[in-house]
């Protein structure tokens, strides 16, 4: 297929599974139409809130005797550092539990202890086996997979779920959400969640077995914890008229908060992932998705991300060589090596 943006959002064929109708409007928007506008229709009509009020009352009952009636996820982002804010807002009592895999930016440590402090919850920081992370990473990048992110979105699923089961909570708090994020090509990365593709990956490129690193199986996490543990993945977000700008502006001005840029830049990993290696590797660059969800959101004009996407992923070429150097090091690789 020649190169086609669509006319609507953003996206275009640098995602390989796009189709395009008649007038130049792509299969994702049709599927945002078909699938995701009537639940944020039904979240903005307020009838959204009223379910959400009901997985409150049941949050609450099952947390009744307990410190905590849930675990709540937060990476320091927009999304999970608003889902804490509601979660206060709505009267629950969550332990919330940030899972460090050795990439946060200092700007998202300040932030995540500073909201959580201020909102008066309890934070339980979960540190993977930095020498465990490391070797998977770098298994990661030698597979060269188009998803070198899956070791930490899946260590951060994974020890939430061990956390709930731990302290004995039935809920856990996750901060995704359509609003934000409702398009993501599957051809432009892998489910996080396949225990045996990164147990293929780290057979053929890893050197340390893991021991220690946090794994959730397809078994664990469709039969184990929520039939025996009866342990349940809520969204609070999606019940909720939530409006990305809105949720910065009261997380600054309410609690000190610093904006990162970009979606997911609170890692330094993950800043170099999708502002360089994805777009020098593979093509691929993600704002397109994320603005995408956001223009069919009505969160911003498509002539806004256009903009936006005549910018350089990278926030400066300076910031860039710091973080390759930074990264190369952390994984114990030459400059030369990590190139």
């Amino acid at each position: 297929m020649s190169y086609r943006m669509c006319i609507r959002c953003v996206m275009d064929t640098t995602a390989e599974e796009i189709t395009f109708d008649a007038q130049g409007v792509c299969s994702f928007c049709h599927y945002f139409d078909r699938e995701v506008k009537p639940i944020l229709d039904h979240a903005r009509s307020g009838e959204g809130r009223k379910v959400l009020e009901r997985i409150v009352d049941a949050i609450r009952k099952s947390g009744q005797g307990k410190p905590y009636d849930s675990v709540l996820g937060i990476s320091g982002g927009t999304d999970s550092s608003y889902l804490a804010y509601l979660a206060k807002q709505l009267g629950l009592r969550p332990l919330v539990v940030h899972v460090d895999t050795g990439w946060n930016t200092p700007e998202s440590e300040r932030n995540v202890k500073s909201l959580v402090s201020q909102l008066g919850f309890d934070l339980e920081i979960i540190r993977v086996d930095w020498e465990e992370m490391r070797d998977l990473q770098i298994a990661f990048y030698k597979a060269s997979v188009k998803n070198c992110e899956i070791p930490q979105d899946h260590a951060f699923l994974a020890a939430l779920y061990k956390k709930a089961a731990e302290i004995g909570v039935h809920y856990i708090l996750i901060g995704g959400n359509f609003a934000t994020e409702s398009i993501l090509p599957r051809s432009w990365g892998y489910n996080a969640a396949d225990l045996k593709h990164i147990l293929a990956i780290h057979r053929r490129f890893g050197t340390k077995p893991l021991r220690k690193f946090p794994t959730l199986s397809f078994w664990e996490r469709y039969f184990y914890y929520p039939f025996i543990r009866k342990i349940r993945e809520v969204r609070p977000l999606n019940y909720v008229p939530y409006n990305r700008a809105e949720a910065k502006r009261i997380l600054m001005e309410e609690f000190g908060w610093q904006d990162y840029g970009l979606k997911h830049y609170e890692s330094v990993l993950t800043r170099f992932f999708q502002g360089y290696y994805l777009p020098t590797k593979f093509g691929i660059d993600k704002r397109k998705a994320h603005f995408s969800s956001l223009i069919l959101s009505g969160q911003m004009t498509r002539e806004e991300a256009l903009e936006e996407l005549k910018k350089p992923p990278y926030p400066s070429d300076e910031l860039l060589q710091k973080d390759k150097a930074y990264i190369a090091e952390r994984l114990g690789l030459s400059l030369e090596e990590w190139e």
